[in-house]
C-alpha cells in the first residue's frame, strides 16, 4: 500500500495557524520540530475553553467547575496511558517537561538506591537532561557514570555497551532517538541485557513520542522508566511525561512536598497519597495538562503509517539534496531507520551565521550544540545547524531550505 498516496500533507497543515503567515516577506518553512512541534487549531482552542468555560483546581472541589476540569485532567491522562500502551494509568506521572522527570528519577529513585562503587551507563549521545542529573546524583551517592561511545559510523556502539554491564550496573539511561544525528536506539537489545544485570532501564523518548515510536507492547517493551514532553508531540509547553513501571513507582518516594501528595499530615510526620498523585505536589498545570490530551486525539486521528511514511520520505529528500551541495558535510545515522532529523555545516561558515541568512528567507532551523555538547566533541564541532521535519512539513519546505543555503554560500563564497 502506498501509504504517500494517501497522507494529504495539505489538509494536516491547514489546521496549524502559526504556519500560514510570512516571516520577513517569505513563507514561514517551519523545520526547529526537535525543538518544539507548532500546535494544531484543537490544542489552541482546549486552552482557551478551559480558561473560558471551566477554569477551576482539581481533586479538591465538589462544585461543578472543579468536577468537570478534574474529569478533563484525569482523561488526559487516560490517552497518554493508551497512546503509549502502559498497563495502568498510575503509571503515568504528569511533570514540567521530560528535563523534571529526569530529574525526578535520578533524585527519587538514584537517591534511595544508589551507592559508592554502583555504575550508571549513559551515552555520548544524551541530552544534556539526561546527564546532568545523573552526574549531580553520582557526585551524591558515589555512583560511577560510564559512557556507550559512536562506532566508526558514528552510531551507538551495542558491543561497547555490552562490555560496560558488570554486576555493578544499576541504570541504564538512554535516549531513545539523538537530537543531532537521528538515530533510533534498539532498545529490545538493550533492555533484556541491562536486567540480566539486575539494572533499570530508562529510555529519553523526548525526540520520538511524536512519530509514533513510544510503544510499551513493542519497542519498549519491558522498559522501567519513559519520559517525554507534551510541546514535541504537538502539545502545550509546560506538561511533561513520566512513566514508571507501578512496582517501581511504589517504593520511590516524592520528589517534592506539599499539597495533593499528601494522605494525611501531622505536626511530625505525613503520609503520601496514593500512585501517581504523590508525585504531583501542588497545583498542576491543568491546561495545558488537558491540551496534552487534545494533542494525543489529534496524533490518534491521523494514520500512523502515512504519517511515517511521509516523514520517511522528508528526511530521504533532505539528505538528497543535501548531499548535493558542495561544501556541505552532513552528521546523521547510517541506519536505515532514523527520525527526520539532520545536522549539518557548510564548511567555513558558522552554524549560527547559516540560520541567521536562512531566517532571511523564512527557513527556521536550529543551530547550535543541541544540548548535547558531548556528541558535538565526538564529532569534533562546536555547533551544527539542524533541520527536523514533522508530518505538516513538505518537500517543498526543503526546496526552500536548500535555495537558502545556496545564498549563504553565495554571501561567503563556498
Amino acid at each position: 500500500m502506498d501509504f504517500l498516496k494517501m497522507f494529504d500533507v495539505d489538509k494536516v497543515k491547514s489546521q496549524f495557524p502559526i504556519l500560514n503567515q510570512q516571516i520577513n516577506g517569505q513563507p514561514l518553512t517551519y523545520l526547529d520540530n526537535a525543538a518544539t512541534t507548532q500546535k494544531p487549531q484543537v490544542v489552541i482552542d482546549s486552552l482557551i475553553e478551559y480558561y473560558t468555560k471551566y477554569n477551576s483546581n482539581v481533586h479538591r472541589g465538589v462544585h461543578t467547575l472543579s468536577q468537570l476540569a478534574t474529569e478533563k485532567y484525569e482523561s488526559a491522562r487516560d490517552k497518554i496511558q493508551n497512546f503509549i500502551h502502559a498497563s495502568n494509568r498510575e503509571e503515568i506521572v504528569f511533570t514540567k517537561n521530560d528535563t523534571e522527570s529526569l530529574n525526578l528519577i535520578a533524585q527519587s529513585w538514584g537517591g534511595a538506591n544508589l551507592k559508592h562503587g554502583d555504575e550508571i551507563i549513559l551515552s555520548v549521545s544524551e541530552h544534556h537532561s539526561n546527564i546532568v542529573p545523573w552526574q549531580m546524583i553520582a557526585g551524591k551517592t558515589g555512583a560511577k557514570i560510564h559512557f556507550v561511545k559512536l562506532d566508526d559510523k558514528n552510531n551507538f556502539d551495542y558491543d561497547h555497551f555490552y562490555s560496560l554491564l558488570n554486576d555493578n550496573t544499576k541504570v541504564v539511561s538512554l535516549t531513545h532517538g539523538s537530537n543531532v544525528t537521528g538515530e533510533i536506539l534498539d532498545f529490545q537489545k538493550i533492555i533484556p541485557a541491562a536486567h540480566e544485570k539486575g539494572a533499570i532501564v530508562l529510555a529519553d523518548a523526548g525526540q520520538t513520542a511524536g512519530h509514533y515510536l513510544v510503544d510499551l507492547e513493542n519497542e519498549l517493551k519491558g522498559i522501567d522508566f519513559v519520559t517525554f514532553s507534551a510541546h514535541k508531540i504537538y502539545g502545550p509547553t509546560g506538561v511533561g511525561v513520566l512513566y514508571g513501571d507501578a512496582n517501581l513507582l511504589d517504593k520511590m518516594e516524592p520528589m517534592l512536598g506539599g499539597g495533593d501528595m499528601i494522605r494525611e499530615v501531622f505536626e511530625e510526620y505525613a503520609t503520601w497519597n496514593d500512585l501517581p498523585y504523590k508525585f504531583e505536589a501542588g497545583t498542576p498545570n491543568i491546561a495545558d495538562a488537558i491540551a496534552t490530551g487534545m494533542a494525543i486525539d489529534f496524533l490518534n486521528s491521523q494514520d500512523k503509517q502515512a504519517v511515517l511514511s511521509h516523514e520517511n520520505d522528508l528526511i530521504s529528500y533532505a539528505m538528497q539534496k543535501l548531499s548535493e551541495l558542495d561544501s556541505v558535510e552532513i552528521y546523521h545515522s547510517s541506519n536505515e531507520k532514523t527520525l527526520p532529523i539532520v545536522s549539518f555545516n557548510i564548511k567555513g561558515v558558522h552554524a549560527h551565521d547559516v540560520g541567521t541568512i536562512l531566517d532571511q528567507h523564512g527557513v527556521a532551523i536550529r543551530t547550535g550544540h543541541h544540548c548535547a555538547q558531548p556528541l558535538m566533541n565526538k564529532l569534533n564541532q562546536v555547533a551544527t545547524a539542524r533541520a527536523s521535519m514533522a508530518m505538516y512539513n513538505t518537500r517543498q519546505d526543503i526546496d526552500r531550505l536548500v535555495l537558502g543555503l545556496q545564498d549563504v554560500k553565495k554571501v561567503f563564497n563556498v
